[in-house]
């Protein structure tokens, strides 16, 4: 593919320099390039062929066994001064990381074919969109970007002559651990990612230009970078409305992004626009409006089955990557959670013989596929929409087995804003790490912000007051328990009762509690049709219990201090406000 913009000439020969590699290779994104690139790489072994004929188009990719997950100790946001990145990120000055991964660099690429891939984060001839180029030696993240974003022609015309595009720079290096750093330099629109071929990692147009580079510039230019998923949903009389969700990784967004209503809610639909990434700007109307940045899902396929995700299922039986998942004999995949039960013996994620006597998982907890949005059956067909589409409410949510009510509505979008900023979650194997331990999660962003938490969440302020129509903001919790450990919510398609209260408050239509924490449900507001949910248990999903809370708002006021100094006064007096009342609430 000829290319005649010279900014990105000559940064693709300032590259070629440092990383000496054997051939360049201009990406295109036609499909003789994909048929290429798969032949290469199953015949070097980096794709393994599933049976073409259940599972047409799909591929299986095995990453090294230390290389599953986001590194968020190796992972940088290098700002001039430490209080640019804040207490809540991994800093780096930019001189130490550029003079450390400079020399990663020096000749990483010998031997090896240097790939250019222009992309383009979000619909052709959007105000929102961005371009971005990533250079990387790996045919797996070429094969990856091409489903994730809009490469080659797309991302050309939107850029021109101009050199405002986001630099990505990836080299697999060796994929040692000690050698393996992910730095954003947000003033220099710039990423470098070298020693890892995990997704994130190694997809720079993913979570690192979408969202920590993305927030640092929506934060210059006034709007939102979010990670968030967008969902319409369709009431029976044909009307649209436009949700936002934040859950952090492996919380069920993906399920909740392509939902399926239960069988007694005929006529209602849910159209996915996104399952993982919203970028929102306030539009002429006084409303906020958001868009999908991707062209893809990166899904975690451990849970997922015709119960949990029928779209998903049903989507990702063609023209799929899967990596580190289990392979049958008969060439087919399988994981933890899949419809069928576990095979009498497979290999596992790694190419080891399994059985279900083995002790370890036959999937990795954090294996994924990627696949293509328009194979999506519940795809919107507003996903292309270049204005986006209208948001009328926002959720947070994370997995909480205690303290925290299936849903409750803030009173306004400051206080909204507060819930979204002091969210905890439970972890999960999206990161390394222990798994089960709560954490802070402002937004659900904390491993992907770009910039300090305190301006962070002061342009959630400033963007707000921006708007004579915002979104009412609720907070979820599809994981409480009960004593003997079990859910309390059947979650997955019944969530949608939880969105039909949410569509109907945004209607001035459902009744709703006060408590200290805010609006839960009135006990006759959700609809419990053809849901066998006793009145007790109902009782306890809606529960706000003073003495859980009173320990949840000293938790956020050492949060709070920990945030720094940039905290915003409004988002103090949020929480000075909850301490008053829950107070107020004690026995």
């Amino acid at each position: 593919m000829e290319i005649s913009n010279q900014h990105l000439l000559a940064w693709v020969e300032e590259v070629r320099r440092l990383c000496k590699p054997e051939q360049v290779v201009m990406c295109d994104g036609s499909e003789a390039e994909r048929e290429r690139l798969v032949k290469e790489c199953v015949s070097a072994g980096e794709l393994i062929a599933l049976n073409q004929d259940k599972l047409p188009g799909c591929y299986l990719h095995r990453s090294a066994p230390h290389d599953v997950a986001r590194t968020e100790q190796l992972t940088f946001v290098c700002t001039p001064t430490r209080a640019e990145t804040g207490t809540l990120a991994n800093w780096m000055s930019p001189e130490d990381a550029r003079t450390k991964l400079t020399a990663l660099y020096d000749g990483a690429m010998r031997g090896r074919v240097m790939y250019v891939i222009p992309f383009l984060m979000g619909p052709p001839g959007s105000t929102f969109s961005k371009v971005g180029v990533e250079i990387t030696d790996s045919r797996y993240v070429v094969l990856n970007m091409r489903i994730m974003t809009r490469v080659g022609a797309p991302a050309l015309q939107h850029l021109g002559d101009s050199g405002d595009f986001t630099r990505c720079l990836h080299s697999l290096g060796d994929l040692s651990p000690e050698r393996r750093f992910i730095c954003h330099f947000p003033q220099d629109n710039t990423v470098w990612s070298v020693g890892s071929g995990y997704g994130g990692n190694a997809l720079l147009g993913k979570k690192c230009m979408a969202l920590r580079i993305a927030s640092y510039l929506g934060r210059k230019e006034g709007w939102l970078a979010e990670h968030m998923l967008v969902v319409g949903v369709q009431r029976p009389d044909g009307k649209v409305r436009y949700l936002t969700g934040a859950f952090p990784s492996a919380c069920g967004k993906t399920n909740l992004a392509m939902l399926v209503p239960p069988q007694n809610f005929a006529g209602w639909k849910v159209w996915t626009v996104g399952d993982d990434i919203a970028w929102l700007r306030p539009g002429p109307d006084g409303r906020l409006w958001a868009v999908n940045p991707e062209a893809g899902f990166f899904g975690v396929v451990p849970g997922t089955s015709s119960k949990t995700n029928p779209n998903a299922m049903e989507m990702i039986r063609r023209n799929t990557i899967y990596t580190n998942v289990a392979l049958r004999p008969d060439g087919t995949v399988w994981w933890e959670g899949h419809d069928d039960p576990p095979p009498e013996r497979c290999l596992d994620w790694q190419g080891r013989e399994w059985t279900p006597a083995s002790k370890e998982k036959a999937a990795h907890p954090n294996s994924r596929f990627t696949v293509s949005a328009t194979q999506c059956r519940s795809i919107s067909p507003e996903f292309d929409n270049p204005r986006g589409v209208p948001i009328d409410a926002i959720l947070f949510g994370a997995r909480r087995r205690d303290t925290i009510p299936l849903v409750f509505e803030a009173r306004n979008w400051q206080h909204g804003t507060f819930l979204g900023a002091t969210l905890t979650s439970e972890t999960t194997a999206a990161a390394t790490g222990a798994v089960g331990v709560l954490r802070r999660d402002p937004m659900a962003m904390l491993p992907f912000l770009g910039y300090d938490v305190g301006d962070y969440w002061q342009n959630w302020l400033d963007v707000g007051s921006r708007l004579t129509r915002p979104p009412r903001v609720f907070r979820v919790n599809w994981f409480r328990t009960g004593p003997d450990g079990n859910f309390l919510w059947p979650g997955f398609g019944d969530n949608m009762r939880v969105l039909k209260w949410v569509i109907d408050r945004c209607d001035d239509r459902a009744a709703g509690s006060e408590t200290c924490i805010g609006t839960v449900p009135a006990r006759n507001a959700l609809d419990r049709q053809g849901l066998d949910l006793k009145d007790a248990a109902l009782d306890a999903l809606l529960r706000v219990d003073p003495v859980e809370w009173s320990q949840a708002v000293s938790a956020q006021a050492e949060f709070l201090v920990n945030a720094g100094d940039r905290v915003p006064p409004a988002i103090r007096a949020e929480h000075a406000r909850l301490a008053a009342r829950v107070r107020e609430a004690l026995p």
